[in-house]
């Protein structure tokens, strides 16, 4: 009679543990809660608007008012945060970027009346130049096209405080400027918004990904056929984003972001691995189109793959999902709840 080694295969069989669903569900390393999950939305002026985004079915451009609908249906659901992005019309976009910190911008707007609808649904605003700017950059451009980065600074500083003025609970910040994290930081402290909180957008790849995003908020065609390679980051570098990261941590970061979120997991692990801080991945728009293309043909299974893609940043250390899937997400999580 053959001797069975400790630990070897036959005596141990690891697939003893996946035949049943209860020894299963008792062994599962991570799970997906709603409490995992932020919705972002796409803002645009007027009364009963509804604009459907070509390149991202099931995602709809909404005005105010209609966004407190859609408020409603998240508190309802219980998703903790929505994460805005406003559309601005070509006529309000300048070289100077004069309309992000506009108190009665689009943005600000937004975060007053959800905030004075539903206080306890967290309000992250996006702190970037590009909706703003006429060329479609995160910044202020020199005669050469360059991103200046200082008084880039200046105006993203004068953004977040409005930001913070309206009411929103988080500012993001996903210029990647540098320095403009400790600049945000300090100024808020300035003006005692002392409890808005920083999600850095510290690792942000100058990715392909982000198209129709761009097409969502209007800074395609504005863009034209330059790109964000002089301040984004360079996709084939990895210990980069963890000085990123760190410098962003040091200046007063509440937490930090890795985007695009899927092909960037061995990012989120090493940050999540190296500094323990709150971790939120971004599932962008060019991923969402992908899933939604191989769906809609009958590829793929939607609830099956959509929550493995999600479940996949639990586990690389994500500690929460911007997702255009929130919703829906939170809905199936919801029935299975009730069963």
């Amino acid at each position: 009679m053959a001797t069975t080694l400790p630990g070897a295969f036959p005596g141990r069989r690891l697939r003893r543990a996946r035949k049943q669903d209860f020894s299963r569900r008792l062994m599962r390393e991570n799970r997906l809660t709603v409490d995992d999950l932020i919705y972002p939305v796409f803002v645009l002026e007027g009364e009963g608007q509804r604009e459907a985004v070509a390149s991202m079915p099931g995602v709809d451009r909404l005005s105010i008012d209609l966004l407190l609908i859609e408020a409603a249906e998240l508190v309802a659901l219980g998703v903790p945060a929505i994460a805005l992005f406003p559309v601005t019309p070509l006529g309000k976009k300048s070289l100077l970027a004069e309309e992000a910190y506009n108190p009665d911008a689009l943005a600000q707007r937004a975060t007053r009346a959800l905030k004075a609808a539903f206080p306890e649904l967290g309000v992250i605003t996006d702190v970037a130049l590009d909706p703003f700017t006429t060329h479609g950059q995160d910044g202020i451009i020199d005669g050469d096209g360059y991103v200046m980065n200082d008084i880039t600074t200046e105006i993203l500083v004068k953004q977040a405080l409005s930001h913070a003025q309206a009411g929103a609970d988080m500012v993001a910040p996903s210029d990647m400027m540098d320095g403009r994290i400790g600049a945000i930081r300090a100024a808020l402290e300035e003006h005692g918004f002392v409890h808005t909180q920083i999600m850095a957008y510290s690792a942000k790849y100058a990715s392909s990904y982000y198209g129709p995003f761009r097409d969502a908020v209007g800074s395609a065609t504005n863009l034209g056929k330059s790109n964000k390679a002089t301040y984004q980051m360079d996709p084939a570098n990895g210990d980069e984003a963890l000085h990123e990261v760190a410098l962003d941590i040091q200046e007063g970061a509440d937490s930090v972001m890795v985007k695009p979120g899927m092909p960037y997991l061995d990012v989120i692990r090493r940050v999540k691995d190296q500094f323990g801080v709150p971790t939120y991945a971004y599932q962008v728009s060019g991923e969402y189109a992908m899933h939604m293309a191989a769906i809609q043909n009958g590829w793929l299974k939607e609830r099956e793959t959509v929550m493995e893609s999600l479940l996949c940043f639990k586990r690389a250390g994500a500690d929460g999902i911007l997702t255009y899937f929130a919703k829906r997400v939170a809905q199936w999580l919801k029935e299975d709840a009730q069963r």
